[in-house]
């Protein structure tokens, strides 16, 4: 919230954009709580026929009439939104209004909650989160309880952004006992505090481990006899994995391979491993390494004494998640600027974690198993308009307050994401927002033979070896600002030790 209401002595002096129902509802909430920083001023509407009229005691002005009103509008602190009511391009076009106009914009809560002090306590900033969120998704809970409820449930990666999520998702379906798996020690301590408190009831087991190593990943199977895996244990950072090839082998490729493996041979009955956009047409190691590891998993189904279902997730970025743009701009812009952009076309698909997570959950209660689901990701994001709005719901105007400046594509990275390969093909669900993907797949004596070559390779540190493999197992893979795009020179012939 922008003021600490304890103690306070001035109000935020507000305007309530709307005149129905669910705007009276909630200027009526604030009347009703002179404890908290809001007095009610009058209110918004795009109507022509509101001018003279009064709601609430209160005024109610007309859009345009109101934004060309220099006088009326330093009346006034913060416009007030719901969200709820509103389609994107309302909300946008308020937030604009309202912020070049130097007011703050606040938004309401839910309105299904009860109680106005909960309504008037709930009114937050507007963050840049709301602009991208879309409309609810509908989940199938009672097939999701169904795969979970009572059930032995492994979560690689567990402490991660993604991983985390999974595992609070799923600790609402009363499981036997979640295993939480991650190789970060500190993340994975603070997670066990956070879910210990949160769910006291449910049985938790948190391991420190490492997925490349098999030995140590064979005993826990063993042990907890799994029913559900979520594989979401991975290295993702496209320039650092660039400059340490063979680590993503280790994590993503022979990780992936140890779990997988295992999932099949202690009999899980399904596997869901999490992956990345960035694994269609890679143009870097990082989303490559997921591609070989998306081949590896599929080529499992159809092999010799296999029950399990393994299934493949695969979206875009994630809003909030460790390392992603915008908790990076938000940094920038408290530090006073400038905001880095690697380029000024750039765009990617969004997703709030909570959405990529119920969506990951949906998806592994579908289909005979082999499958690829793509996300719905709604519409791409040109991150340049990503961070003028950022700055602006700051408080700040781009360029003048905080610079933006332009450093260049990193190593590997793409100006735009694919959710499919070019010679794939999209398969409908029965749920809307998820569909399947055609891609092409490999036997899996030939992608076994393959990934065990190339971590041979990666044992002893040969980049260029590494890569050059790599581009055997995903033919589409071509570098660019890389030092690898060297292979992928006219000519250039592959040599498989």
């Amino acid at each position: 919230m922008l003021i600490d209401y304890k103690g306070f002595s001035y109000k935020v002096k507000v305007a309530v954009v709307g005149v129905g129902d669910a705007s009276v509802s909630v200027a009526r909430a604030i009347m009703h709580n002179p404890s908290y920083p809001y007095r009610l001023y009058g209110f918004l509407t795009k109507r022509s026929d509101s001018n003279r009229a009064m709601l609430l005691g209160h005024k109610i002005y007309n859009q345009e009439h109101f934004f060309k009103n220099e006088n009326l509008i330093r009346k006034f602190d913060a416009v007030l939104i719901i969200k709820e009511i509103m389609t994107k391009q309302e909300l946008e076009e308020w937030m604009t209004l309202a912020l070049d106009n130097g007011l703050k914009v606040l938004k309401a809560p839910s309105l299904s909650k009860m109680r106005d002090s909960d309504l008037v306590g709930g009114i937050r900033q507007l963050q840049i989160e709301d602009l991208l969120n879309r409309k609810p998704i509908k989940i199938e809970n009672e097939e999701v309880k169904k795969r979970h409820f009572s059930k032995n449930v492994l979560v690689t990666g567990g402490a991660g952004s993604i991983g985390s999520e999974i595992v609070r998702q799923v600790a609402q379906f009363n499981p036997s006992l979640i295993v939480v798996l991650d190789q970060a020690e500190s993340p994975l301590y603070e997670l066990e505090l956070e879910l210990v408190e949160k769910f006291p009831d449910q049985n938790f087991k948190f391991i420190l481990a490492d997925i490349s190593n098999k030995y140590r990943l064979e005993k826990i199977f063993e042990e907890y006899q799994f029913s559900m895996v979520y594989h979401a244990a991975a290295y993702k950072h496209v320039p650092l994995i660039e400059d340490n090839p063979h680590e993503a082998i280790f994590v993503n490729v022979l990780g992936t391979r140890n779990v997988a493996q295992l999932s099949k041979e202690y009999k899980v009955n399904r596997f869901v491993m999490v992956s990345t956009d960035k694994a269609v047409n890679p143009t870097n190691v990082m989303g490559a390494s997921k591609r070989a590891a998306e081949l590896f998993v599929q080529s499992l189904q159809n092999s010799e004494g296999n029950i399990t279902k393994f299934i493949t997730t695969r979206f875009g970025n994630v809003l909030g998640s460790n390392g992603s743009v915008i908790p990076h701009f938000k940094k920038q812009i408290e530090k006073g600027g400038p905001i880095t952009i690697t380029h000024p076309d750039i765009i990617r698909y969004f997703m709030t974690i909570h959405e990529a997570c119920e969506l990951v959950l949906q998806a592994g209660t579908m289909g005979n198993g082999g499958e690829i689901y793509v996300f719905d990701m709604g519409e791409p994001v040109k991150i340049l308009d990503l961070a003028k709005r950022m700055i602006k719901l700051s408080g700040f105007t781009p360029d003048l307050d905080i610079k933006i400046s332009f450093i260049g594509l990193r190593p590997g990275e793409k100006l735009y994401e694919e959710l499919l390969s070019d010679n794939a093909t999209t398969i409908p669900t029965h749920h809307e927002k998820i569909m399947i993907s055609k891609d092409s797949t490999m036997e899996f004596e030939e992608i076994d033979m393959l990934c065990l070559q190339i971590v041979k390779l990666a044992v002893k540190r040969d980049r260029l070896e590494v890569v050059r493999i790599l581009k055997k197992i995903v033919p589409e893979f071509i570098s660019n600002n890389s030092e690898f795009e060297v292979l992928d020179s006219k000519g250039e012939e592959f040599i498989i030790p």
